[in-house]
């Protein structure tokens, strides 16, 4: 394959928002033991992994609840770590439509529903990447196998797709363009940055002329072409900055088996917060992920198993193994000196595949210097149920972003609901 490419990825893969790094205490109001403790001086990460397909439920979760629960046939290759994550039951969105809503995962809200809301789908990563905003190079980095599962959403409602070659990864992270490229990508950016003061001028002249129907259109078009604009400023402000040395051997471009990026990719994620590039990770498992490497059948297929044995079999396996590479993450950031002071979220927009639910979601949050619950249980009840949103909106304020609201949130984590 041809290795010669420019280390210029498209900036679109990894510069979101323009925000201030404040550190706040927070989390306070999920007191049920989650006390945040991140080490003095260091900054907040956030990484989101997301499987399309989720996991099955009689092997995710535990049948005891608390911090003394035996761990789930799904999650044992997690055990060495198991005080560092809690495992949640009875969170999700309310959302219907199988395949069609598991990209509300990190957003709360479905893309055909977000017209009524001020920032549309925005999903989790990118409001922390907004918050971290220039202060790395790349406020978030989306990253995922083939075409991902449309996890990641900007603030106008646009889907991030994920970077889905390690190379080109590697490349963006730690190989150094020449003059000559940084010269004609700068030239780039300032032709950019000169049609959006045409478009933005023209967008202006017309705004009278409009209806409010119109005007709301114009609006959102506008804060796309602001968004457009701060990425673009910080594009110029890092583009003559060294980039950090490596840890590792350069990753090349060549053919893999998918069950070997996957663990490169949680390697990179790890670097790209120890090298601080970035803050905010994102690591995308699709439908169509390829395990016939691991001797088993189609997955999509596997994941409709309707409790046949053999199926469940097969697909206890890809779930073992995807769970060991989770593993290899903790791990990984733990060696790195990382884990406090990075929260991890691992989980699906998808609850049952084998009947397409999307309710009672598979989700796990580890690392962060939180004081783990173990396996949380929450109400099961309709009228007592807690939206997965007031976990996100949690999550946000402990990685310092002041906001009240995220998503369908009715509040915070907070005992209150719980109890």
């Amino acid at each position: 394959m041809n290795t010669q490419r420019s280390p210029f990825i498209d900036r679109r893969h990894f510069l979101r928002g323009l925000g201030l790094a404040i550190a706040l205490p927070v989390f306070e109001s999920l007191n049920v033991g989650f006390a945040a403790s991140t080490p003095s001086g260091s900054p907040r990460r956030l990484i989101c992994v997301g499987n399309h397909l989720g996991f099955w439920p009689g092997g995710f979760f535990p049948t005891a609840e608390g911090r003394d629960y035996a761990i789930s046939k799904t999650l044992a290759p997690l055990q060495t770590h198991v005080g560092d994550f809690t495992v949640f039951s009875h969170l999700d969105h309310n959302a219907k439509g199988g395949h069609g809503a598991v990209h509300s995962f990190l957003t709360g809200v479905k893309k055909e529903e977000s017209a009524g809301f001020p920032e549309k789908n925005i999903s989790l990563d990118q409001v922390a990447a907004e918050h971290v905003g220039s202060a790395t190079r790349y406020p978030s980095i989306t990253a995922g196998l083939g075409e991902g599962t449309d996890m990641c959403w900007n603030r106008a409602g646009v889907r991030l797709p994920p970077v889905n070659n390690p190379a080109r990864l590697f490349e963006a992270l730690f190989v150094e363009a020449s003059a000559g490229a940084i010269a004609s990508e700068r030239d780039r950016l300032s032709h950019r940055a000169s049609v959006l003061d045409a478009l933005r001028e023209s967008a202006k002249q017309l705004g009278s002329n409009l209806d409010a129907a119109d005007r709301s259109k114009l609006d959102q078009y506008l804060t796309s072409v602001r968004d457009v604009e701060r990425r673009l400023q910080m594009s110029k402000e890092w583009l003559g900055k060294p980039k950090p040395k490596s840890l590792i051997a350069p990753v090349k471009d060549e053919e893999r088996m998918q069950i070997e990026e996957i663990p490169l990719f949680m390697d990179l994620m790890t670097l790209a917060l120890q090298t601080d590039s970035t803050r905010v990770a994102t690591f995308e498992i699709p439908l169509g992920f390829h395990t016939t490497d691991l001797d088993v059948g189609s997955y999509h297929g596997l994941s409709h198993h309707s409790k046949q044995e053999g199926l469940l079999t097969q697909l206890q396996i890809v779930e073992k193994y995807l769970m060991t590479q989770f593993a290899h993450l903790f791990g990984k950031l733990k060696d790195a000196g990382l884990m406090d002071s990075t929260l991890v979220v691992i989980g699906s927009g998808m609850g049952n595949a084998s009947n397409h639910s999307n309710r009672d979601l598979p989700v796990i949050l580890a690392g962060g210097g939180l004081k783990h619950q173990g396996h949380l249980v929450c109400p099961a009840e309709e009228r007592k149920r807690i939206q997965l949103s007031n976990l996100w909106l949690s999550t946000l304020q402990w990685f310092g972003v002041e906001r009240e609201r995220f998503g369908r949130s009715t509040g915070t984590f907070s005992p209150m609901e719980i109890g």
